[in-house]
């Protein structure tokens, strides 16, 4: 069995590669919502919200990469990973990030990381919680929205 640190980083490379297809209009819903808990939890500045991984998670998929692609986002990379084993079931990943884009016919990008905490269960890796920042904030700084 592979090392859970691999196994880690596969989920996350798997990651990228589904956002890259969802940027390029291509449909994710489903393989997105596979690797998220059947209930999960967001924590941002603008408060903590829970959400069930239903039809309308499945439908605000397609509409997050629409949002990110009408601002100009072109690409999403991971650059780092850190990854934190909280015990034998549980893991808490900072996930660095590169978001490309383009504004005005400028390419630019913006660094931020995401917290996301994993539980891994038969074998399987599931997002029960993901903590981001001020993303609003940035993008209105950089006059994206």
């Amino acid at each position: 069995m592979a090392d859970i640190n691999d196994q880690i980083e596969q989920f996350f490379e798997a990651y990228e590669k589904r956002f890259a297809e969802g940027l390029a209009g291509n449909a994710v819903a489903e393989e997105t919502a596979k690797v998220f808990a059947d209930f999960f939890v967001e924590a941002s500045p603008v408060g903590i919200s829970g959400g069930k991984n239903d039809q309308g998670f499945l439908d605000a998929v397609p509409k997050g990469y629409d949002f990110y692609r009408s601002i100009g986002i072109t690409k999403m990379e991971i650059t780092q990973l850190d990854i934190t084993e909280l015990n034998e079931l549980h893991y808490m990943v900072e996930v660095y990030w590169k978001s490309s884009y383009e504004k005005d016919e400028q390419p630019d990008f913006i660094e931020f990381s995401v917290i996301y905490f994993l539980q891994h269960l038969n074998g399987t890796l599931k997002v029960f919680a993901y903590i981001t920042g001020d993303e609003q904030a940035v993008l209105k700084e950089r006059g994206l929205v």
